[in-house]
């Protein structure tokens, strides 16, 4: 499979975009800080009446502000073990889990176990730095915080998790591990059937997906309508699933881009 250049994205299909989902870490940010365009890009979906939604590994204290504060309609963290959505009028933080707050406890337990092992086991590694605000994994930084180790690295961390049952994730920047079966895409289900009554199942074509990285690879699986910014070009042999389209700018710059798209073939 390869990735068509965004142009090639039927005008129809751009045209039907009633929600987008989106990663967060070099799909909107550039260099660990959001750029002018991607939030604007979000303010231009609101503004059109098109639901906007991170899906991200990043950590509940985060997706709280960021539900709070940003123009978006809800998020998904910690790789799809919660959704958050602030209800504006009653001013009141809607949050659901997928595991009891029981669970979580006995799960976070069992992982740092697992995650004190892969700090000795490979040096130059760190507990990510947003770790304090997390409810349910841990995030394993190679890339952010830390001088940058090679991908094949972060690929062994994910290894180690997955010997022991745990699952993990490699992102741009961390490896996010966790006891659980839920993901992204599970709670990016319940999130629009419950809050906005919007059914992947029978609107697939209506539901934008972007992404950089291989944790995004079983969301394009999913995806007609999936979008790579242009730095997932080196993940590309590493995914198992690309997306069908790829934006010619890169992180925040290509979100703009494809957000442009979509409301150009609007107006079309």
């Amino acid at each position: 499979m390869t990735m068509q250049p965004l142009a090639q994205a039927p005008r129809a299909l751009l045209a039907g975009v009633k929600a987008v989902l989106t990663d967060i870490d070099d799909t909107l940010t550039l260099h660990g800080r959001l750029p002018a365009e991607a939030y604007d890009a979000l303010w231009k979906l609101r503004r059109a009446g098109i639901k906007a939604v991170p899906i991200t590994g990043r950590p509940a204290g985060w997706c709280d502000l960021i539900a709070r504060q940003w123009p978006v309609d809800g998020v998904v963290g910690e790789n799809g073990a919660f959704y958050f959505r602030y209800d504006e009028a009653a001013k009141k933080m809607i949050r659901v889990y997928a595991q009891t707050a029981e669970v979580r406890r006995a799960n976070t337990e069992r992982l740092w176990k697992i995650a004190r092992r892969v700090l000795r086991d490979f040096p130059g590694t760190a507990i990510a730095s947003d770790q304090a605000y997390r409810e349910i994994d841990v995030a394993i930084d190679f890339c952010e915080d830390v001088p940058p180790l090679p991908l094949a690295t972060a690929q062994k961390i994910a290894g180690a998790f997955h010997a022991e049952g745990a699952a993990a994730k490699v992102s741009s920047i961390h490896v996010n591990a966790w006891f659980g079966d839920h993901d992204k895409l599970t709670m990016s289900k319940r999130f629009l059937a419950e809050s906005f009554d919007i059914r992947i199942q029978t609107e697939l074509d209506r539901i934008a997906y972007c992404g950089d990285s291989p944790n995004d690879a079983p969301m394009f699986a999913v995806f007609p309508l999936g979008i790579g910014v242009a730095n997932i070009r080196p993940y590309a042999k590493l995914m198992a699933h690309l997306p069908n389209y790829v934006t010619a700018g890169e992180c925040g710059h290509g979100f703009a881009e494809f957000v442009d798209a979509v409301l150009m073939a609007r107006h079309a």
